[in-house]
């Protein structure tokens, strides 16, 4: 015998049968981090003790691409780039707390700056909200991390922090076609304003030459330099992140093998040195 289902579903609330509008008024509840504990669940999503903050430098990461015509560097940039703000766990790739990009536009002119996209197939908004929801969902539990807006606040308030371009400019280490270095330098300069835990990472080109690609800083909970637990740092929140997909081409600098810090080209990002 069939029975219509009809006046069943007629007859239940529209807030079961629907998901919400997300509306103008609600977007600012989600820019402002007031749906954090909503959207949420803690033993999901919080984890984690530690976070990486990862900046990279623009011809290693073009260095790091099997396609050569792939990679693009603006203008606008001329030093180091935000990779990302990664708690130490698996992608959260959570759907759940959408962004928007009334959300971040108020740092536009910065993040555009400081976190392009350098790939020609992705934009920078694109890139941004992936990092979103990959990693800045998995953070949202942390007060100062509740929103888009407060996430990429952080991130770039870390970027000007961490000024290693001109801590490597002031002890003589500039980018060069010729020129090598030697890790353990780069950790001296870098050690007493990132702490001893950072990590230098480098991609190894087609001339087997080890080129500095990008600098992990492990961070605390609170967003302070160093972290003492270990418990989280199982995997590389970078494999799937960032501009590109795939795992993350990087890996720590072999502290025998003097490095490669090349030069920015935007017309040939590429081959900076032909």
């Amino acid at each position: 015998m069939c029975v219509s289902l009809l006046p069943l579903l007629v007859s239940l609330s529209p807030a079961l049968l629907f998901l919400p509008e997300v509306t103008e008024g609600h977007r600012e509840d989600y820019k402002y981090g007031h749906r954090a504990a909503e959207l949420h669940d803690t033993k999901q999503f919080c984890s984690w003790k530690c976070l990486l903050f990862t900046l990279q430098w623009p011809a290693g990461f073009c260095k790091s691409l099997n396609n050569e015509t792939l990679c693009m560097i603006p203008q606008s940039v001329n030093g180091w780039t935000i990779h990302g703000l990664w708690p130490l766990r698996d992608e959260c790739n959570c759907h759940c707390w959408p962004m928007f990009h009334s959300d971040v536009q108020e740092l536009d002119a910065e993040l555009t700056e400081h976190w392009p996209s350098l790939l020609k197939i992705k934009s920078s908004f694109h890139f941004w909200t992936d990092e979103w929801k990959k990693h800045g969902s998995c953070v949202a539990c942390v007060e100062g991390l509740n929103s888009p807006l407060k996430y990429f606040q952080i991130c770039l308030k870390l970027r000007r922090q961490f000024d290693i371009q001109k801590l490597l400019e002031d002890a003589g280490i500039t980018p060069s076609c010729e020129r090598t270095y030697k890790v353990a330098a780069v950790h001296d300069v870098l050690a007493p304003h990132l702490g001893d835990k950072h990590e230098v990472q480098c991609v190894t080109d087609d001339k087997d030459r080890q080129v500095w690609f990008q600098v992990k800083i492990p961070l605390s909970r609170n967003v302070t330099v160093g972290c003492g637990h270990h418990g989280d740092a199982d995997g590389d929140p970078a494999a799937g992140s960032g501009p590109r997909s795939g795992s993350s081409p990087g890996h720590p600098c072999p502290p025998e093998v003097p490095l490669y810090y090349l030069p920015i080209d935007h017309q040939k990002p590429k081959l900076p040195c032909g």
